[in-house]
């Protein structure tokens, strides 16, 4: 054998067999407490909108519900929108917006529906609730289930999430307590959204919009 090898693997056996010499006596890691906690200050709105914004999005704060169905409409209007795949919640369902969508001429996928594959890839926009935003980093939480898929929110070039003030949260070590559950308790994806899709992996030039939605809205009702 190597003498080089030989000796890199008695010192891994050494340092192995110290270490199950320790046992119990090892130091115990302290609590992180609120190292690296930042917090949202004294307006999360403002700090949301502005993180949020500098990492490609956009807010709208609206006072009612009929107030984010319009902004919903308009969007689609704007950008003569034909497919919207369409979550469910709460929330989302106060804005009553299939029959407005299917005036204003769109194809509404809805969860749970029997509509085929390619249907869903070939939807233009991606309506969602939340289960939280994110002031401290501008990020929208998508807990992934049998009403919120992860299609809705990744597939659509466009994707528009509706909240309301009381979900937003000052910092990201908040979104595992909020709920008040265990690290067990957590769904199998939890998507953490901060703005549009971006890569760099072509030559390091940024590019939005390849790997999931290129443009992002948040409706926030206060």
């Amino acid at each position: 054998m190597n003498p080089s090898r030989e000796q890199m693997l008695r010192r891994i056996r050494e340092a192995v067999l110290e270490g199950n010499r320790a046992g119990d006596n090892s130091p115990t890691i302290p609590e992180r407490g609120q190292v690296g906690y930042q917090g949202a200050g004294d307006d999360p709105v403002a700090r949301f909108r502005e993180e949020f914004a500098i990492a490609g999005g956009r807010l709208h704060v609206v006072a009612k519900p009929s107030a984010a169905a319009e902004i919903v409409l308009d969007l689609v209007r704007a950008r003569s929108i034909r497919r919207v795949l369409l979550g469910e919640g709460e929330v989302l369902d106060a804005l009553a917006l299939v029959e407005s969508l299917q005036a204003a001429g769109c194809e509404v996928l809805k969860v749970g529906t029997a509509a085929d594959r390619e249907a869903r890839f070939q939807a233009e926009m991606g309506l969602t609730g939340v289960d939280y935003l994110i002031a401290e980093t501008g990020s929208i939480v998508l807990a992934s289930r049998t009403d919120q898929p992860r299609s809705l929110s990744l597939l659509p070039p466009l994707h528009i999430a509706v909240a309301q003030r009381r979900q937003i949260l000052p910092d990201l070590f908040d979104v595992f307590t909020a709920s008040g559950a265990s690290v067990d308790d957590l769904p199998s994806c939890l998507s953490i959204i901060t703005g549009p899709s971006k890569t760099g992996d072509i030559e390091l030039r940024l590019v939005t919009g390849v790997h999931g939605p290129g443009e992002v809205h948040v409706i926030l009702i206060e």
